[in-house]
Order: structure tokens, then C-alpha cells, then sequence
């Protein structure tokens, strides 16, 4: 079986951009609540399971993914990121605003499949490192797959540099 390799990304918050970037029309960003958990469960499940380059992992990350989710619901300082489509939450990323975590997005930006390539994921990512920023944190840190969407395009942007790591244990994120 090949050996995955792991990524850690991270981000100088110091030169992060002072202005946002616009939202289009019938679209916002904001914190979810409680009753949008089922829908977040099954949009964040279906990003991963929709992504090839996870599938040598996907029972480790499926396990990791609720152990997240469960955290994030449970926590009253992790926020849970809605992108919303009017009343349709079509993406999401958790933030884990802790500075001693290795992993500030887990999980990180995820979009429903027919609104992929419009640029949410990098207003997601955007609105993420934002929050971090804003609660005076000077780094960001998130963990990923070589090779995954994310590492290839969503990453690298806002200065994200990624240094290929040790296999991580997911759980303990």
C-alpha cells in the first residue's frame, strides 16, 4: 500500500489583507447555529468523499471528520462558517480559533460540487484566516493531503506555504 503524504500549510496573518473581498449578490458568510448541523455533516462528508485524492484514507479521515464535527458543535469558541446560497448552505469551513492547535481549519473550506470553480472556497478560506487574524492570532496552521484540491489550489493563496510532514494522527486534531 503507497504511504500517503501530508501537508502542513501555514500562514503569516501579519500580511494579510486588510479589506475583504465582495460577496456576490444572494450570498453571505456567516457563523452557522445548531440547527444547521445535519446540513453541515453531510456537505463536509460529501466534499471528501467527492475527492479522489482522499480515498487511500478515507476511513481514517471519515473518523477524523466526526471527531471535528463533533468538537466544533460542542465547542462555544470553534465557529462553523456558513456560505450560504440564500436559505441553502452550499459551503462551510470550521475554524478552531485555539493557539496551540496544529490544525486551525479542520475541516477547512468545503463547497458543494455544482457551486465549485466560482472562487467560495477562497472566499471561505478568506473569511477563516480573517477570523484567526481578528482574534490576534499571527499564524494560521491547517493540515492536508498532497495532491488534494485544496493543496493544489486553495492553500497556496493568502501566502499559504505547505511543508510536507510525517503521517499525522487525524483524531488528535
Amino acid at each position: 500500500m503507497k504511504s500517503l503524504t501530508w501537508v502542513r500549510f501555514q500562514w503569516d496573518l501579519s500580511a494579510f489583507p486588510a479589506t475583504s473581498s465582495p460577496l456576490p449578490p444572494h450570498y453571505q458568510i456567516n457563523p452557522a447555529s445548531a440547527a444547521d448541523e445535519a446540513e453541515l455533516r453531510k456537505l463536509f462528508s460529501s466534499a471528501f468523499v467527492l475527492d479522489s485524492t482522499w480515498n487511500a484514507a478515507m476511513e481514517e479521515v471519515m473518523a477524523a471528520l466526526g471527531n471535528w464535527l463533533d468538537q466544533a458543535f460542542a465547542s462555544s469558541t470553534t465557529v462553523c462558517l456558513a456560505l450560504r446560497h440564500g436559505s441553502r448552505i452550499i459551503g462551510a469551513s470550521v475554524v478552531v480559533p485555539q493557539p496551540e492547535s496544529d490544525n486551525h481549519l479542520a475541516p477547512g473550506p468545503c463547497v458543494l460540487m455544482e457551486y465549485r470553480n466560482r472562487g467560495f472556497g477562497t472566499l471561505l478560506l478568506e473569511s477563516a484566516l480573517r477570523l484567526l487574524r481578528e482574534q490576534s492570532f499571527s499564524r494560521a496552521v491547517a493540515l492536508t493531503r498532497e495532491n488534494s484540491l485544496v493543496a493544489r489550489y486553495l492553500y497556496p493563496k493568502f501566502g499559504g506555504v505547505g511543508v510536507p510532514i510525517t503521517e499525522p494522527n487525524l483524531l488528535a486534531a
